[in-house]
């Protein structure tokens, strides 16, 4: 499995600029690529899963264990043969070395020691020239067993800066200057509050993708190709994985702009337990769709969509009598957002669902942001008491709680949550809150909502399988 893993000295680097940039140009010259994400991001993974043309893939020892990590690489990634060549490419988060604590356990550099993947480190190298070689000394001396076999330089003004670079790396650190990428005068990859703007939002894809194209031509493929092949074979085995024959029960999901925020196993995962996935737009009006047994609402920018979400008035009220039917119903987020009483974002009030008797507000700062870490100990129809839930948080709202109380069914260990160290509130069948759940890492939130789901549904919407299907 040829990879590689590109890492930075911080966020801002360049580090998914030059991913992208790499995935195109190695597409472009007849490679198969598969892209993965460091960390819990969500718009970073969409952004690669567009340059690969394949849906990327999260990697997080702290979410997943290492493991999982090794397991879902191994199942997900790209292998070569004799007959297909190609790249894995695994870019990083923050600094190489930042992760969980001051040890930087579940760091960048921890995933390469875990997956035995090279890395390419990515210096923004604006106004320094020497400095970078300090830099890159300085990763070797503090990890000496860390395999850094190329480095990228992003920000270089002109031919000069570039040679005198190139000659301060690799004459100090004897490690080879595998690219560089020239000053722009404009951020191909607009950025607001939570990163990225999502590739969703994007307009003129084409356009930018022939501008990571030009970009990638400051990159020596060779050399790239050459580390990810010097990576050692990894001894894993992945877990057979199927999708039954009969889903005997349909979970819908908002996918549209507002709501996009999922992982890829997440969705697998009720598949693969027996669901029928109904994708729901938010956005395009008309009530949920009849017959479903739960209901799964993801994270993204409702703010961003609030004009629309609240004219939606059919669809905003199916969902609040259906809560009330007992529709199980499983919010992060963003969905949460969506069923309390009014979003209030930049000085306006936009009604929303109305399930929960709360208002949330979006803030101009982030209210809760990092790994997150809950003990289940109240009640709610999804999850065992006692459990403890690993997951990540990453918010600029907050619940505004009248004066109706709520309930919650998880003390929170580490992070912030919805309220006074608690998270994920309760009504009924419907469960919201702000950490976000990785289905590899907490395989009871696909067993809960499933098993929810065939005690609502009725029993005109599920159906038994035939002697053949029962057979296969």
């Amino acid at each position: 499995m040829p990879r590689l893993l590109i890492a930075g000295m911080s966020g801002g680097s360049g580090k998914t600029l030059v991913s992208l940039a790499l995935l195109l140009a190695l597409r472009r010259a007849g490679f198969e690529v598969r892209a993965f994400k460091k960390g819990p991001d969500y718009i970073d993974a969409a952004w690669l899963g567009w340059a690969a043309s394949h849906a990327a893939r999260n990697l997080d020892t702290y979410l997943m264990g290492r493991d999982s990590v090794r397991s879902s690489f191994a199942r997900t990634g790209f292998v070569r043969t004799a007959a297909a060549d190609g790249v894995n490419l695994i870019e990083g988060n923050r600094g190489i070395f930042d992760g969980f604590d001051s040890a930087g356990t579940h760091s960048s550099a921890a995933l390469s020691q875990c997956l035995a993947a090279p890395v390419v480190l990515v210096i923004n190298a604006a106004k320094i020239t020497r400095t970078a070689a300090a830099f890159v000394a300085g990763c070797r001396a503090l990890d000496p067993e860390l395999p850094i076999r190329g480095v990228i330089l992003n920000n270089v003004n002109g031919q000069r800066h570039e040679q005198v670079l190139r000659e301060a790396i690799e004459s100090a650190c004897a490690i080879p200057v595998v690219g560089t990428i020239r000053k722009a005068a404009v951020n191909p990859l607009p950025e607001r509050y939570l990163g990225l703007v999502p590739p969703q939002e994007h307009t003129g894809t084409s356009q930018l993708q022939e501008d990571l194209l030009k970009l990638a031509e400051g990159l020596d493929l060779d050399a790239v190709i050459s580390i990810a092949r010097s990576a050692p074979s990894l001894e894993t085995d992945p877990p057979e994985v199927s999708i039954p024959a009969v889903r005997d029960v349909k979970v819908g999901y908002l996918r549209d702009a507002a709501f996009s925020f999922y992982y890829s196993e997440n969705l697998e995962q009720l598949e693969q337990g027996g669901a029928e996935l109904i994708p729901i737009s938010a956005l395009q009006g008309g009530p949920l769709p009849e017959g479903l047994g739960a209901l799964y609402i993801g994270g993204g920018f409702p703010e961003k969509y609030a004009v629309v979400l609240s004219s939606n008035r059919s669809f905003l009220e199916s969902i609040r009598r259906a809560a009330e039917a007992g529709l199980p119903i499983y919010a992060e987020c963003g969905g949460l957002i969506l069923l309390g009483q009014t979003l209030r974002w930049e000085g306006a009030a936009y009604p929303m669902a109305g399930v929960f008797p709360f208002d949330t507000e979006v803030c101009s700062t982030p209210q809760g942001h990092g790994y997150s870490e809950l003990l289940v100990d109240g009640p709610n129809p999804f999850f065992p008491a006692g459990l403890v839930l690993h997951g990540h948080e990453f918010h600029y709202s907050r619940i505004s709680l009248g004066d109706k109380p709520v309930a919650t069914a998880c003390a929170v260990l580490r992070g912030t949550g919805c309220l006074q160290q608690r998270d994920l509130v309760v009504l009924q069948n419907v469960v919201a809150g702000y950490t976000h759940l990785h289905g590899l890492a907490t395989p009871e939130w696909a067993k809960g909502l499933l098993d929810a789901a065939r005690r609502f549904a009725p029993r005109s919407v599920r159906r038994s399988p035939s002697p053949i299907e029962a057979v296969v």
